[in-house]
C-alpha cells in the first residue's frame, strides 16, 4: 500500500464492487433484468471512476448504489449491492485513515 500513498490506498480494498456491482445496479436502475448496453455502460463507469476517478467520485457512486438498493424492493440484486457495499465499508477500515 506505501507505493499508492493513503490517498490512492482506496484502489487497494477489494475488486468485488467493480466487479460485482456494475450488473446489479443496471438491475435496479432499470426496475429488472437490465439489457447488455445497461450492464456494458455501468462498467464502463466503473472503470472510468477506479483507473481515472477520484476516491470522492468511488466514494459518491457507491453511495447511490446504496440509494439505490435501499429503494427497491427485496431482490437478488438488492441484496448483492448491500453485501458488497457492506464488506467494502468493513475492508477501508483497515485504510490509513480508515476511509475510502
Amino acid at each position: 500500500m506505501a507505493r499508492f500513498g493513503s490517498r490512492h490506498a482506496w484502489l487497494s480494498i477489494t475488486p468485488e464492487p467493480e466487479r460485482e456491482l456494475p450488473a446489479a445496479v443496471a438491475e435496479l436502475r432499470e426496475g429488472g433484468p437490465p439489457g447488455p448496453a445497461s450492464v456494458a455502460a455501468e462498467e464502463a463507469r466503473v472503470e472510468r471512476l477506479v483507473t481515472r476517478g477520484s476516491r470522492g467520485a468511488w466514494a459518491a457512486y457507491l453511495t447511490e448504489a446504496l440509494d439505490l438498493a435501499r429503494a427497491a424492493p427485496p431482490g437478488p440484486a438488492r441484496e448483492l449491492v448491500l453485501d458488497v457495499i457492506n464488506n467494502h465499508d468493513n475492508l477501508k477500515l483497515g485504510l490509513p485513515g480508515g476511509r475510502a
